[in-house]
């Protein structure tokens, strides 16, 4: 047994289950086995090994942030651009973690294995999750594509962690986004613009603003998807944050960042982005309000 400081990764793929009853035992194991051969790949390309395969998901360690993040990237890119099989296109979640860890007969443990195991839970087809604690284990310029989401309290742990999404996907015109935190607080401070139907909103640092259905709300969303009151937006250390309180959960998609679902929980909005209150903001729907930072007029 050894102590050592590690980066985890789990892998899942998504919706294996319905692609095993569509196709056929057979035909969907070779079709896994061909995505599982290319991530091992890639695990092994960026200094990782694979520790285990669980069902259809693995679990690798790598010798620091860096190289997970890296590899997390390389094995949604290789999962992405596989073939289909009879129409049905394999999707890949993943979730990786820095930080202590126990080795003991080639297998990994710890409070870091455990946080992991809870992120690719929590992660939607083709995203990868990751903590604020790993974030500041990577190199700036990969600091640069993560972003906050909420925080999540884990089972047997004092200390809730922060979640954040890694955008893995890159548009070769952007060398860097600018996910600093804005101040709020100073002369020329920034306000939130909300568009909803052709009106637009502002929400200044010092207010908060409701979402949903209720005609009390500041914003009226008359989407039968929309809870009485769905969400709120609302200034807080130095961000502006959309807090869901839904039946049916509250969709934010950022500019150059995957969709997250947030259910009774917080994330930090970007620059610019969408929102749906019960569907999907992807579709870009009557529903779907846009939103985007801009700094006050003097």
């Amino acid at each position: 047994m050894e102590t050592a400081r590690r980066a985890v990764l789990f892998a899942d793929v998504c919706e294996s289950t319905a692609i095993y009853e569509s196709l056929g035992d057979s035909r969907a194991l070779a079709l896994v086995n061909r995505l599982f051969a290319l991530l091992q790949q890639k695990v092994t390309a960026g200094g990782g090994a694979v520790v285990k395969t669980l069902g259809d998901g693995m679990v690798c360690q790598f010798p620091d942030a860096d190289a997970a993040f890296r590899a997390a990237c390389d094995m949604h890119a290789a999962a992405s651009g596989l073939a289909p099989e009879a129409q049905h296109k394999l999707a890949i979640k993943t979730g990786f973690t820095y930080g202590p860890v126990v080795l003991s007969g080639g297998d990994v443990f710890g409070d870091t294995v455990n946080v992991c195991s809870r992120l690719v839970g929590l992660a939607n087809p083709s995203q990868v999750l990751t903590t604020q604690q790993t974030v500041e284990a990577l190199s700036p310029g990969l600091r640069t594509r993560c972003r906050q989401l909420y925080p999540l309290k884990v089972k047997g742990r004092a200390e809730e962690v922060t979640v954040c999404d890694v955008m893995w996907r890159v548009d070769p015109d952007v060398t860097e986004m600018n996910l600093t935190r804005t101040d709020l607080t100073q002369p020329g401070q920034w306000v939130l613009k909300l568009t909803y139907q052709g009106e637009t909103y502002t929400v200044e640092p010092t207010a908060a603003i409701r979402l949903g259905r209720d005609k009390e709300n500041e914003v009226v969303v008359a989407s039968h998807l929309a809870s009485r009151v769905h969400a709120r937006i609302f200034a807080r250390e130095g961000h502006f944050v959309l807090a869901d309180q839904s039946s049916n959960g509250t969709f934010l998609l950022a500019d150059n960042a995957n969709e997250v679902l947030l259910r009774r929980a917080e994330a930090v909005l970007g620059e610019r982005g969408w929102i749906g209150l019960g569907s999907p903001a992807a579709s870009h729907g009557d529903h779907v309000l846009r939103y985007r930072l801009e700094r006050r007029s003097a």
